[in-house]
């Protein structure tokens, strides 16, 4: 066949395409993701306005077909969503391919995108079906399994079973954890193994946990460098034990996790993020001895007045001390600060008793006893 001349008509009214796009991109892209490409890129051109809603009735979508379209452009990293506090799309940024520099966030969303593609109703469907998952008091009256429907044996322990493939299969066939499944790559770089969605499973099946919670809990963690889906299902048991059952919880929890932390640090004079060491000292006086904050702070003071060095050694002595004296509120510090006192008093009497001897020269010396009478005879029998 003849060749075909492309030329362009004599018009400013045109919309520019990059060359990359068409060569790299376009060919993987399905009609709906070409069509929202084309036309954003249309609407930056023209300086134009326009919204999910809009672009939904524009090309008879929905508006979850929009939203699932512009995502999948962002994890090509074209686009850069923007959300605002109340989980509403509120910025669409094009991010250009001839500018190497450019490209999107590299951090997880602080908010899941989940919730962003999922239709009200179904969101109450999954707030029932997690509600249907906690153990029922009427289960054994009815003939049913006295295990709970949430995984938990008698013990109060969650165990996580071995699922089959088509367990897998069926898991994976959901349209909600298809798009789960995608996002939870983004975030770790890399394609998920078969153990890291039976993770997934677990937590979805066994937990309880909304879609939109999963992906808070994998940001959470990728934002703290761990990427391992062991460390996950930890934190995800940690939560269930709280009962954290929505990203607005565990946002709670975590910014009340933090504030103390960041209050403990500053009271010990530092500016930095804590240390892995000093954030086990934290997590031991939080966790494991239970203080409160303001008695933390009370032996950070005397800590910060007392040495400018190893500080969290320190308070961590202080701490202890104050944990095996029983001390439960501030109010309880001066009593045993005060038993301390007196303890130590009583010791350092008795040591210096003990040095009195000691430190006599003479003292030392092995003395003997002797009968001088007799010593006289025996001088004068011989």
């Amino acid at each position: 066949m003849n060749r075909v001349n492309i030329y362009r008509a004599a018009t400013s009214d045109q919309t520019t395409i990059s060359n990359l796009f068409i060569d790299e991109y376009m060919a993987d892209a399905n009609d709906a993701q070409l069509k929202i490409y084309l036309f954003l890129i249309r609407m930056m051109n023209a300086n134009l306005p326009t919204s999910v809603t809009d672009i939904a009735d524009k090309f008879n979508y929905t508006e979850k077909d929009v939203l699932r379209s512009l995502m999948y452009w962002e994890s090509r990293q074209l686009l850069a969503l923007d959300f605002d506090a109340a989980h509403n799309l509120s910025g669409i940024r094009v991010l250009s391919l001839e500018n190497a520099y450019e490209a999107p966030r590299t951090a997880p969303r602080i908010t899941p995108v989940l919730s962003f593609i999922r239709p009200a109703s179904m969101q109450t469907g999954m707030t029932a079906r997690a509600a249907m998952t906690q153990p029922s008091p009427n289960n054994t009256a009815a003939g049913m399994s006295s295990q709970p429907a949430d995984g938990t044996n008698m013990n109060n322990t969650i165990t996580k079973p071995d699922y089959s493939l088509d367990e897998l299969t069926d898991f994976k066939n959901n349209e909600d954890i298809e798009q789960l499944l995608l996002v939870t790559e983004q975030y770790v770089a890399r394609q998920l193994t078969r153990s890291d969605m039976e993770t997934i499973l677990f937590l979805y099946d066994r937990l309880g946990f909304s879609t939109d919670l999963i992906d808070y809990l994998v940001q959470h963690c990728v934002e703290r460098g761990k990427k391992d889906f062991r460390y996950m299902e930890k934190v995800a048991l940690a939560w269930h034990e709280q009962g954290i059952m929505s990203p607005a919880d565990a946002q709670s929890a975590s910014r009340k996790y933090d504030k103390v932390v960041y209050t403990i640090m500053k009271s010990l004079g530092k500016n930095t993020d804590p240390a892995p060491k000093e954030l086990e000292y934290i997590n031991r006086w939080t966790k494991e001895y239970g203080f409160w904050l303001d008695v933390i702070q009370e032996a950070c003071d005397k800590t910060v007045m007392t040495t400018d060095r190893n500080r969290f050694a320190y308070a961590d002595g202080i701490l202890t001390k104050w944990y095996q004296a029983g001390v439960h509120h501030k109010a309880d510090i001066p009593a045993a600060d005060a038993s301390y006192k007196r303890i130590c008093a009583i010791t350092d009497k008795q040591r210096k008793n003990d040095n009195i001897v000691t430190k006599n020269k003479f003292n030392n010396f092995a003395q003997n006893t002797y009968d001088f009478d007799a010593l006289e005879q025996n001088i004068l029998s011989n």
